[in-house]
């Protein structure tokens, strides 16, 4: 396997943050020292909280901080690309930790494959993910009035080495997305496996089938 997966359950944003950036800086240090290090794979779900990107505008969140704070619900200014977005239960957030040098790409193809990645687990479900224009990510009815994102996708790289990720809505209370600007759009909306398909779904397996396609894809 080109990658060591880690399954941390369901954990508060910043521990996983913790997580995420000792395995990035561990591996630049190997690099720079020219030793091999393992490339990880991190799932999770995390308790509600807004993250913005370094290119995020504050003006796409939609109500004051200060009702985040009475609701207990964290905001994080980070370092990587994309602009606001929520995590939280039901949802599975991944930060691949890769050395992309170790698959010969560099970062735009790295993300179209992590795309890719989402777009065939979603056929597993019988939906047609898309791609769009400018929008990083991975849409439903892309280009069309319906156009609804059901994956968010942002990263950060140095040295070919990434940080970040992707999340993934499954069970996602998709409330929280009103509060936001999601990834900057005003006129996009946001889906859910559980909205797509009218029922929630097993979110074990739902883990078990995008680590596998992470296998297929990043072997």
């Amino acid at each position: 396997m080109g990658f060591v997966y880690h399954d941390l359950g369901q954990v508060a944003y910043a521990d996983a943050l913790a997580h995420q950036t000792s395995a990035f800086e561990a591996l630049l240090k190997a690099k720079m020292e020219g030793r091999e290090e393992d490339s990880h794979l991190f799932f999770c779900e995390h308790e509600p909280v807004f993250t913005i990107g370094k290119s995020g505008k504050d003006s796409n969140l939609l109500v004051p901080e200060e009702l985040l704070r009475v609701r207990g619900i964290p905001y994080f200014h980070i370092n990587r690309g994309g602009d606001i977005t929520f995590h939280g239960p039901g949802q599975i957030t991944g930060y691949p930790v890769f050395d992309l040098e170790r698959w010969h790409i560099g970062l735009k193809r790295y993300i179209d494959r992590l795309e890719e990645v989402i777009i065939r687990f979603l056929a597993l479900y019988g939906l047609i993910g898309e791609r769009m224009a400018g929008a990083t990510g991975v849409w439903l009815d892309a280009d069309t009035p319906k156009a609804r994102k059901i994956c968010a996708i942002g990263v950060k790289s140095s040295r070919f080495v990434t940080m970040h990720g992707f999340a993934l809505n499954v069970n996602t209370d998709l409330s929280y997305f009103s509060l936001i600007n999601p990834c900057g759009f005003v006129d996009k909306g946001v889906s859910s496996l559980e909205r797509e398909l009218g029922a929630p779904q097993d979110f074990a397996l739902a883990k078990e089938r995008l680590r596998a396609l992470f296998s297929e894809m990043f072997p």
